[in-house]
């Protein structure tokens, strides 16, 4: 039940985006992640595999992650004004096919605990977007950067799963959700405080994959 509630926030953050309420719609989108955060420790603590051994939690997951990290992330990139209507169009379908790679690849995740190949994870790429105004060209390159990274077996890291700097991780981690809960509450697009806030952790989470895909294992 914890685990099927993501894809209702995801359903009232795609509500938002039909009425254009991006703040409440990516506020949503949050909740959705944080059910998807914990409902993995909870099952595993309360053992839900063995005491429903016909219920694939694994399989639910990866339904309600595709519509709340893929789907309603698509169309903000399709509505949101960042890209003429064509371009956008094909920006969102990008989003919406290589995804699929991701969520089919039975080696997406290391050993470790690091995503091989970029993670689909476009509810943060659309949030930075609307954090970060850019001319419709540059917005449209990123995409497609990303969506063919989704190929290329980089690592990326999990902020809760990999143990190498996994408390560093965390804090960055919470100063990045920091900082984007503010932007929510004051308004997109972000302050430039916020903005350099956004822009250091994410470069951080960054350098954690690059580390591991060029470093010694």
């Amino acid at each position: 039940m914890l685990t099927a509630s993501g894809v209702v926030a995801g359903f009232f953050a795609l509500l938002a985006v039909i009425s254009q309420r991006w703040e409440a719609a990516f506020t949503w989108l949050a909740v959705a992640a944080v059910i998807d955060g914990i409902d993995g420790p909870l099952a595993r603590y309360f053992q839900v595999k063995k005491r429903m051994p016909r219920f694939s939690g694994e399989r639910l997951d990866l339904v309600i992650d595709y519509f709340t990290y893929v789907v309603v992330p698509a169309l903000m990139i399709f509505t949101g004004g960042q890209m003429t209507k064509g371009w956008a169009l094909i920006a969102a379908v990008i989003v919406l096919m290589s995804s699929l790679f991701h969520f089919s690849d039975m080696g997406s995740k290391t050993e470790d605990g690091f995503f091989v190949g970029f993670p689909a994870i476009w509810n943060v790429v659309a949030f930075y977007l609307f954090a970060f105004p850019m001319p419709s060209g540059a917005a449209f390159a990123l995409i497609a950067f990303l969506g063919a990274m989704t190929f290329v077996p980089l690592k990326w890291v999990h902020p809760v799963r990999v143990e190498r700097w996994r408390v560093l991780t965390i804090i960055v981690l919470t100063l990045w959700s920091g900082a984007s809960a503010l932007a929510l509450w004051q308004g997109l697009p972000a302050s430039p405080t916020l903005q350099i806030i956004l822009v250091l952790c994410g470069l951080y989470l960054l350098a954690c994959g690059l580390m591991r895909s060029f470093g010694r294992d």
